[in-house]
């Protein structure tokens, strides 16, 4: 894909999106998200997310498997600052319209707390825009946004400067559908009496604005405010909906007007070179988000023999039903006698620890963010309510369970290729395990209802919270699975688990350590969660981030270093 083609005729309008295009408006969106996610369980939206296989690429099968689990935005999302919820919808929903149009409803609802953050994307762009206008080009603006929430930002954006650049706004409660449908762009197009051909630019920053200029007949630019690397928006496009230019900035909006002016001199009403202002610079590139220091090139591991896997969270996802049974057990602590136990905050590990022991302490229930990040589990909870009270925490893993009988049955591979991947681990002639703080009871109900068909033939040994005295972080449990498989406690054992819980585990058996970074922590926080302190001196001797990295590991360590 070209930057610009030679296809591309002199512009009588452009058409611009909002969002991410003029505006930054990234601040309000995000947290109108963060508040729409968690809904997606009482709107009947997650049963309506995208297979994974259906999804268009491997970024939006990540985002819906994310979204699924953990009803939070993929953290590379947030950090990196460069989409909208528009793309969000359609890259979880596909062309399931009912289900996108409760999701933007559900959304606006949540918009209204806080829009009103508005700034310009890029330094100079009323500038520009004047400049535009004094060429003789027409502007308007076709977004998904409501109408009470643009009106409200062209009031506030640059001190109220705006409000009189636009000859024409369509947005998303004018019309019947949402983008990528054409009709926002087909009623600016209408409202202006101008035919929708090449002639109408659509300059939009995402794929699904590219889509929609090419459904309206009209010609697509593409507004690289993000920053994205010129391989990755090639790999969006096919020959069909591909921009017909691509720009970083405004600057380079001029520069293209001026070229365009070279063939066709009586194109504009003044040349560009005498209406554009002085050069302003071009968005700044995001932040990139701190990735996790692991690659199979730099990490050296024994080959496995054995891989022990924990359950939840790692192999399946039963967070619904985990969260919904702690919801019911914390009111129950005062009457165990368990809120005086709980750690002093001089004793818990990490700032975070003490502000969670504090709030259950003074509430009876987990604090909202901890419920709505999902990232946590019992057994890690009970960790950092009770340290080394091991009384306490078997009285709270018995209350827990008591209540989870009232919600567990509803369980799901926390990745589509899990199984194949436990197939793989046999082929390879390695024994597979599982080991898990859920009481059999549970466990096995759960193994035989997982994907319909169950797993039961997939592992050669599973130990159960209730099969041991002592539950993870105790190693307990690791080395009664060893010895049911009459192998001897070493690296060549290998557990993989999501949680501090499944680490401490399985470096005081002494074993290998893979921690399964399914929640996509950053690297600083688990530096702050692995501190490698006298006092926390457990860290894993690997991380990965699915199970994709996982099998490369494996691989690697099948060939052996070189």
């Amino acid at each position: 894909m070209d930057r610009v083609s030679d296809r591309l005729p002199a512009p009588s309008v452009l058409i611009f999106d909002w969002h991410g295009t003029l505006v930054d408006t990234h601040d309000a969106m995000f947290s109108a998200m963060e508040d729409t996610l968690p809904q997606f369980e009482e709107l009947g939206l997650v049963e309506h997310l995208l297979l994974e296989h259906q999804c268009r690429n491997a970024d939006d099968a990540r985002l819906v498997r994310y979204i699924r689990i953990f009803r939070r935005l993929h953290p590379r999302i947030l950090a990196e600052r460069r989409v909208s919820r528009t793309d969000i919808f359609n890259a979880i929903f596909g062309d399931n319209k009912e289900a996108r149009l409760i999701a933007h409803q559900a959304y606006n609802q949540a918009y209204r707390r806080y829009f009103g953050q508005v700034r310009p994307f890029q330094p100079g762009a009323y500038e520009y825009l004047c400049a535009l206008r004094a060429m003789g080009i027409r502007l308007a603006v076709a977004t998904n946004r409501n109408r009470e929430f643009l009106e409200k930002e062209l009031k506030i954006v640059d001190e109220g400067r705006w409000q009189h650049l636009f000859d024409a706004t369509v947005c998303a409660d004018d019309v019947t559908e949402y983008k990528p449908d054409p009709q926002v762009i087909s009623g600016v197009l209408k409202k202006l009496g101008l035919p929708a051909d090449a002639h109408a630019w659509y300059i939009g920053d995402s794929y699904v604005d590219m889509l929609t200029a090419s459904r309206a007949g009209v010609s697509g630019i593409f507004y690289n405010g993000a920053q994205w690397e010129a391989e990755r928006i090639r790999s969006w496009f096919s020959h069909r909906d591909a921009p017909l230019a691509v720009l970083d900035s405004f600057e380079e909006l001029m520069d293209l007007l001026a070229l365009i002016e070279r063939h066709e001199p009586e194109a504009f009403r003044c040349a560009p070179a005498e209406a554009r202002p002085r050069p302003f610079p071009a968005p700044d590139r995001p932040e990139p988000r701190i990735e996790p220091d692991w690659h199979p090139a730099v990490v050296r591991l024994i080959r496995p023999h054995v891989v022990l896997f924990d359950w939840h969270a790692t192999l399946v996802d039963t967070l619904d039903a985990m969260y919904h049974a702690a919801d019911d057990m914390f009111p129950d602590f005062h009457k165990l006698g368990l809120m005086p136990r709980m750690v002093a905050p001089e004793d818990s590990k990490t700032p975070e620890d003490a502000k969670l022991v504090a709030y259950v302490r003074e509430f009876a229930q987990l604090h909202p963010k901890v419920k709505a990040d999902r990232k946590i589990s019992r057994t890690d909870i009970f960790e950092v309510l009770f340290g080394e009270d091991q009384e306490a925490k078997q009285v709270a893993h018995k209350a827990f369970n008591h209540h989870y009988r009232n919600h567990y049955g509803t369980v799901k591979a926390f990745e589509a290729n899990v199984r194949a991947v436990l197939e793989g681990l046999r082929r390879l002639n390695i024994q597979v395990g599982v080991i898990t703080n859920r009481d059999r009871e549970f466990f096995e109900h759960e193994l035989a209802a997982v994907e319909s068909t169950g797993w039961v033939d997939l592992f050669d040994v599973d130990v159960c919270g209730d099969d041991t005295p002592l539950r993870k972080p105790h190693p307990d449990q690791l080395l009664l699975a060893v010895q049911k498989l009459d192998y001897p406690p070493d690296p060549s054992v290998w557990y993989v688990g999501d949680s501090t819980t499944d680490v401490i585990a399985a470096k005081r058996a002494g074993m290998t350590s893979v921690f399964f970074n399914g929640a996509q922590w950053d690297q600083p926080w688990l530096n702050q969660i692995f501190p490698a302190t006298h006092k926390h001196p457990d860290k894993p001797d690997v991380v990965v981030n699915d199970f994709s990295e996982f099998w490369a590991l494996v691989l690697a360590c099948e060939v052996g270093p070189p």
